[in-house]
């Protein structure tokens, strides 16, 4: 260590053995206590991610935990309208609070301080970045037992500030089933790796159809390969999501909440499992 350390490696470029790593992390906001924060990333959009975050958060809710769900897809915020929000976010003393849903599930996203849902959000990276640091520790979040973030697909800026900013217990992989998805969806693992974040769960959604009439599933978008990756990065939770009309025009109408299926409780009993394991 040099004698004239200043003790602000940031600042420093020197390369001594007392150099400390830079440390991104954002402080929760001081009213809140978060137990454990799940991220929900893919490696491309349009896979159905944000469907998955909001079953998550949904389906924690139902087995008796404070769920909550933060939305970090800054320029493409659509959780709101999976749970027909409309009110907007006001602030407090103690910080902005959250829109909660009708069950109980406290929400932030963009779109709740927009005068108008359509309005578009045209920044640049660093300034989304801050924004989803914000939601973190400028939001009253209260007590909660589970928080969803929802990010934007890639491995870009939002994801990386998520993975080094907020205390990531793991994330969920949302795929589809088309072998090209399945390649990019290994760039999202692979990027959880490289962060020390361990991959929970890969959820494969537009999985399958099944015939109202016969029963049988078809497989629409070909076989399934989301089983070998999960293999290869030894993740051991699966969950297939199929091709639900129902289940689209509850969340098209604002009602995700309302819809009941039980495709998320292999998540639910993983996470409860892990929960039990940590006391």
């Amino acid at each position: 260590m040099s004698e004239v350390c200043s003790q602000n490696c940031s600042e420093c470029d020197s390369d001594c053995a007392d150099r400390k790593p830079a440390d991104f992390s954002a402080p929760v906001n001081a009213s809140s206590n978060v137990k454990s924060v799940i991220g929900v990333v893919s490696g491309k959009g349009g896979v159905g991610k944000t469907l998955v975050t909001s079953l998550l958060a949904v389906a924690m809710r139902r087995a008796g935990y404070a769920s909550a769900v933060l939305d970090a897809d800054i320029t493409g915020p659509s959780v709101p309208r999976a749970f027909g929000l409309r009110e907007k976010a006001v602030g407090s003393e103690t910080g902005i609070i959250p829109v909660t849903t009708k069950t109980g599930i406290p929400v932030m996203s963009i779109n709740l301080l927009l005068d108008k849902e359509t309005d578009p959000i045209i920044w640049r990276g660093p300034v989304i970045a801050g924004t989803v640091k914000q939601f973190w520790s400028d939001v009253h979040w209260g007590n909660v037992d589970y928080m969803f973030v929802d990010m934007p697909p890639g491995t870009g800026d939002v994801p990386l500030t998520v993975f080094q900013s907020l205390p990531l217990d793991g994330v969920v992989v949302v795929a589809s089933p088309q072998e090209l998805v399945g390649m990019i969806v290994e760039k999202a693992v692979n990027m959880a790796g490289m962060m020390n974040i361990p991959v929970l769960a890969l959820v494969e959604n537009m999985s399958y159809f099944q015939c109202p009439d016969c029963g049988r599933e078809h497989r629409i978008f070909g076989e399934s390969h989301i089983g070998a990756i999960a293999e290869k990065h030894g993740i051991g939770t699966v969950c297939k999501l199929p091709i639900d009309p129902k289940l689209a025009a509850a969340t098209d109408a604002g009602a995700v909440e309302d819809y009941e299926g039980d495709y998320m409780d292999g998540l639910v009993k993983m996470l409860e499992k892990r929960r039990d394991g940590a006391k």
